[in-house]
C-alpha cells in the first residue's frame, strides 16, 4: 500500500459559511412555506408547499455537510478511505472540507503506550502498559480521534529479564523515539501499529542482547566476526544501543515507521545474582590493585638494589639481598603502615 497525500484547497472556513447560511435560508423557508400553506390562499398553494418541503428536507440531513469538515493541526495527518477504499491522506496543517461520506481510520486511537504524548495514567498488568480511554471509544467515530500523530515520540518499553551471551540474567530497559513515515502503511499493513512496534522493540531487544556478555569477557565474538572481541553491554552501549535501532528499523518499515534512536535507559544484573556478581566484582577489582601494587613494588626494589649497586654504598652477598628483598617487598605490599626494627648496630 502506498501513500496518496491529498493536496486539497483549505475551503474549510468557505463551506462552514455556506452550510450555516444554506441552514438559515432552510428555516426561514420553512416558516415562510408554513405560513403560506396557512393563508388566504389555502393549503392547495403549490409555492407554499414546495418551500416548506424543501426547508424540512434540508432541515433534516442539511447536518450531513458539517460532517465533512476537518481541522488539522501541524505534524497531524488523516487517512480517509470512502466506502471502504483508500482515497488518500491529508498531512498539511489548515481547515478543509471533504466528502462528508468519508471515513478517518487510524486503528491504534484508542491504544495506549507507556511513551510520550499517550500515557493516561492508568496502569495496568500488561507488559507493554495498554489501556482504553472509553472516552474515546465513545467518539470514535469522529474525525478528530482519528487523527494520526506524526511527531517524534518516545516509547519507553518496561523492564525485561534477558540471559546474555554467557547465561547470566540480567534486566534492562529501552527508549524508543520513532515517528510516522508512510501512514497507509501504518493503518492498512498492520493491525496496529502502536501494538506492533512495541513488540518489535522486545524481540530486537532479546535478540541484541543475548550476543553481548554484561562485562568484558574473554573468547566472546558480539560482532560475528569469528574474533573475540571487548564489546559488552556496559562498556559498549552506544553501540548495542545502534545495533538494536537497526534491528527495530528492519521489522517496522514495512509499517510505515522510523526510529530515530534508541537508548538503554536501564542496566543491571537480576536481583538473584546481583550480590554474587557484586562479589566477583570487588574480587577482580583487588586483585587488579594487588597486581598493580607488586609490579610496583618489584620496580622500586630492583631500582633501590640497582642503585645501592651502582653508587658501591654497601656490598652485600645474595642473603643479604633477599632479606633487603623481602622486607621492601613487605613494607611496599602492605595494607598497613610497616613500622620497622632499626638496627643501630653493625650490619653483621
Amino acid at each position: 500500500m502506498e501513500e496518496k497525500v491529498l493536496h486539497k484547497s483549505k475551503n474549510g472556513m468557505a463551506m462552514l459559511l455556506l452550510s450555516l447560511l444554506l441552514y438559515a435560508a432552510a428555516i426561514a423557508a420553512t416558516i415562510t412555506g408554513a405560513l403560506w400553506g396557512l393563508s388566504e390562499n389555502g393549503p392547495q398553494s403549490p409555492t407554499g408547499i414546495a418551500l416548506f418541503a424543501i426547508g424540512l428536507i434540508w432541515l433534516l440531513f442539511g447536518w450531513i455537510l458539517f460532517c465533512g469538515l476537518v481541522v488539522l493541526s501541524p505534524q497531524e495527518a488523516v487517512v480517509l478511505t470512502l466506502f471502504g477504499k483508500y482515497i488518500g491522506t491529508l498531512k498539511e496543517e489548515g481547515f478543509y472540507w471533504v466528502n462528508p461520506f468519508c471515513s478517518a481510520l487510524n486503528p491504534a486511537a484508542e491504544t495506549k503506550l507507556k511513551q510520550s504524548g499517550d500515557v493516561d495514567g492508568t496502569s495496568g498488568s500488561s507488559r507493554f502498559n495498554l489501556s482504553v480511554n472509553t472516552q474515546n471509544m465513545q467518539l470514535s467515530g469522529s474525525r478528530a480521534n482519528r487523527k494520526i500523530s506524526l511527531k517524534i515520540m518516545t516509547l519507553n518499553n518496561s523492564r525485561q529479564k534477558i540471559n546474555d551471551c554467557l547465561g547470566n540474567p540480567i534486566e534492562i530497559a529501552i527508549a524508543v523515539m520513532w515517528q510516522v513515515t508512510d501512514t497507509a502503511k501504518a493503518v492498512f499493513n498492520v493491525d496496529n501499529y502502536k501494538e506492533y512496534l512495541s513488540l518489535q522493540c522486545d524481540s530486537a531487544l532479546r535478540n541484541i542482547v543475548r550476543l553481548y556478555p554484561y562485562d568484558v569477557s574473554e573468547n566472546v565474538d558480539t560482532t560475528g566476526d569469528g574474533l573475540a572481541d571487548e564489546g559488552s553491554l556496559r562498556g559498549s552501549s552506544e553501540v548495542v544501543a545502534k545495533r538494536i535501532r537497526e534491528e527495530i528499523q528492519g521489522k517496522v518499515e514495512q509499517a510505515g515507521l522510523e526510529i530515530v534512536e534508541a537508548r538503554i535507559t536501564y542496566l543491571a544484573y537480576a536481583p538473584e545474582i546481583a550480590a554474587a556478581m557484586l562479589q566477583r566484582q570487588q574480587a577482580s577489582a583487588v586483585i587488579d590493585a594487588r597486581k598493580m601494587i607488586v609490579d610496583g613494588a618489584v620496580g622500586m626494589v630492583e631500582m633501590a638494589l640497582s642503585r645501592l649497586s651502582e653508587k658501591e654504598i654497601v656490598d652485600l652477598d645474595e642473603e643479604r639481598k633477599a632479606a633487603m628483598v623481602s622486607n621492601l617487598l613487605v613494607v611496599l605490599c602492605s595494607n598497613r603502615d610497616a613500622q620497622p626494627v632499626v638496627n643501630s648496630g653493625t650490619l653483621y
